[in-house]
């Protein structure tokens, strides 16, 4: 294959994992023991998959455009997307670049979970300074506060709640979207690569 055939296909095959992406988006679903705002989804499957196939560009660009998709439908004025955004990157690009220079099952365990990692602690910073702030704005920063206490009443303010339930969630739901990328990589790799 030429490398413009192969820059073509990787483009390609970037667009359509990112329209997978942000159509996973809109199937978020509610957690149990979780603040009812805070909604799970399988968005972040195909950046990786990219990030993995591809590369950590790849993944980013998945992460751009399918936050880009969802912007029109906003509940956030786009800050949610923007936290999104910045959280997928910091998921798959440490992924993607370990793999790169690293390509073995291992090498991906890793990546992911630096990621994993990497998301959650970014997750923080992101929903105290900027996420929250904006929801306040919609719902009293109180009545945010209150629902966190109503699971745990330690949670008694942002930062505690932030730290007993936002950040665990994250790692949880990044390293679900690692489980699922190793079930399912193998198999659509040769696909992905033109290998089939």
């Amino acid at each position: 294959m030429s490398a413009k055939m192969s820059k073509t296909r990787k483009m390609v095959v970037t667009a359509m994992l990112s329209a997978l992406a942000a159509a996973l988006m809109f199937f978020s679903f509610g957690v149990p023991l979780m603040p009812s705002y805070i909604k799970m989804d399988f968005s972040e499957l195909p950046a990786l998959i990219a990030s993995f196939s591809i590369g950590p560009v790849s993944g980013a660009a998945v992460c751009l455009v399918k936050n880009l998709i969802n912007l029109p439908f906003s509940s956030t004025s786009g800050v949610g997307e923007l936290s999104n955004f910045l959280l997928g990157c910091m998921f798959v690009v440490p992924a993607g670049i370990v793999y790169k220079h690293m390509k073995t099952r291992k090498g991906a365990f890793i990546g992911s979970l630096i990621g994993a990692f990497c998301m959650a602690v970014l997750s923080l910073a992101t929903n105290y300074f900027i996420v929250y702030p904006a929801y306040s704005v919609f719902l009293p920063m109180e009545a945010i506060i209150d629902m966190y206490k109503v699971l745990n009443s330690s949670a008694d303010t942002l930062i505690k709640g932030l730290i007993i339930f936002n950040m665990p969630f994250t790692f949880i739901k990044g390293m679900v979207n690692v489980i699922i990328t190793f079930v399912i990589y193998k198999k659509i790799s040769p696909i992905i690569k033109g290998n089939s």
